[in-house]
């Protein structure tokens, strides 16, 4: 019963958390007062970021000079890499070289060395056959090139010394930074492995609530109760006190629901309950009584029947409960989650209810719905999240390639609508038995509600441009 309109919601939400603190690397700063070992450090630190980029096939002097691997055939395998790009696309870097800040000149007589000895390391040679590289896979290579072509050379040194500031402990200290630069960019399994547990916790955070909705049901029946009992025990108790009208405490519905076994299972296992919520049940409590449909309900002539006994509490979660500002409250003070899923596990609250007025028997043998349809939807969340993770760079290649240079600025897009149409052209490329038209819509509307006011029409025409792309690639079958 967790569909994919939420299912898709999560993914964007723990997507942009997880790809926000991947999105750059984090540059080191010089600290203030540093010694001579450390300023020289920080400086080549900042130049063999650029070398890196050199090698890469990116120029790093804004055309001020010719490229280091001039008259070299570029190799594909490293030239304009993921690593490589995500190095260009960071400011700091960019004002480096704007600025002209940087000094890879100093490396002119070692470098077309360097690039013709990586071919022959181990680790490029595990690369080359992978076949669609992932950025993990670009930091473990060139992590390998610093240590053993950086580090360990003895003409990078060489060249190095040349500098009148050279100290071989700042030396030390200008590889470590760069290791470190690209280790913490890679070193995000803990935090991948994270992610993906919130965005399962996250699921199931929502199948809890939709199980905390149903048991606000008897709660507020008994909290009902509790107060008829109080009421007989008044000091001058009127008949009305003393003979209350039960009706609404011996709603069949609230009673089905209480005695369900298979919620009374998942709460039992999962310890979900309003125990310590008095102050809202009680206010849910005033407000139902106080409500039209309550007083209608209890001036029925008769006895109600089980229809009648589910109607009223449709009602009242559609017209007091749900709605209710306190209900948002607290659901916000248990659960970071809970208010973005109130609506829709508020409508399949309403969808369990209607399934209890449909059964002849009075709700004997109807359970709550299951957390997932089928395994399929099961695994979508999962699949999508790892989809994008996985293909990151080159989904947002496609969004950049199409992006209106004269009206947008790719660099200054909203990250938020980056995530929304990498993740829905994943699920675009990924998930050939969902019509296009659907999946476009889902993540406009998604776009609608938390991006920016134009992020709608905006990612519409981004991602009609990148499906007419794909189609011409054959990439594309579905309609």
């Amino acid at each position: 019963m967790i569909n994919r309109v939420l299912i898709r919601i999560k993914v964007v939400q723990l997507l942009y958390s997880y790809l926000l603190s991947q999105e750059e690397f984090k540059i080191a700063t010089l600290q203030d007062n540093p010694s001579r070992d450390r300023k020289y450090g920080y400086g080549l630190y900042l130049d063999l970021l650029l070398l890196v980029l050199e090698l890469s096939g990116f120029d790093t002097t804004n055309g001020r000079a010719q490229s280091l691997l001039h008259g070299l055939t570029l190799n594909k395998h490293i030239n304009k890499n993921q690593l490589a790009k995500a190095l260009n696309d960071i400011d700091a870097i960019r004002e480096l070289i704007l600025l002209d800040k940087g000094n890879t000149r100093q490396f002119s007589d070692i470098a077309a060395d360097i690039y013709k000895a990586i071919p022959e390391l181990p680790a490029y040679k595990s690369y080359a056959k992978i076949k669609k590289p992932l950025m993990k896979d670009d930091v473990t290579l060139w992590l390998s090139i610093i240590t053993n072509l950086f580090e360990k050379n003895e003409a990078m040194i060489n060249s190095c010394r040349r500098n009148e500031q050279f100290t071989i402990n700042g030396f030390s200290q200008g590889i470590e930074m760069l290791k470190a630069t690209l280790s913490d960019y890679s070193d995000n399994s803990s935090l991948l492995h994270s992610s993906r547990a919130a965005l399962d916790k996250a699921l199931n955070k929502a199948y809890e609530l939709y199980n905390g909705l149903l048991m606000l049901i008897p709660e507020i029946t008994q909290a009902q109760a509790e107060r008829l009992e109080r009421a007989k025990e008044k000091y001058y108790p009127t008949d009305e006190d003393l003979h209350p009208d039960t009706r609404f405490i011996d709603n069949k519905f609230a009673r089905a629901i209480a005695e369900n076994e298979s919620l009374c299972d998942y709460v039992e296992k999962t310890k979900m309950n309003w125990e310590t919520d008095v102050n809202l049940i009680e206010s849910l409590r005033e407000a139902v009584v106080e409500s039209d449909d309550y007083k209608a309900y209890m001036s029925i002539k008769g006895e109600t029947t089980f229809e009648q006994d589910v109607d009223l509490w449709r009602n009242l979660f559609k017209n007091i409960i749900l709605p209710s500002d306190e209900l948002a409250d607290t659901l916000e003070s248990k659960s970071i989650y809970w208010n973005d899923d109130l609506h829709v596990m508020g409508t399949f609250v309403l969808k369990t209810i209607r399934r209890f007025a449909q059964s002849p028997d009075g709700g004997i043998g109807i359970t709550p719905l299951p957390q997932f349809k089928d395994r399929e939807d099961s695994d979508f969340g999962p699949e999508l999240f790892m989809n994008v993770v996985n293909h990151y760079e080159e989904y947002k290649t496609l969004v950049e390639q199409y992006v209106n240079t004269t009206r947008w600025d790719a660099e200054r897009l909203a990250f938020m609508d980056i995530v929304i149409m990498v993740t829905a052209i994943a699920e675009i490329i990924n998930y050939p038995a969902i019509p296009i038209a659907v999946s476009l819509n889902e993540y406009i509307e998604i776009a609608n509600a938390y991006s920016t006011p134009r992020s709608g029409q905006f990612i519409n025409g981004i991602l009609y441009s990148v499906i007419n792309h794909l189609r011409e690639e054959g990439r594309l079958l579905t309609k």
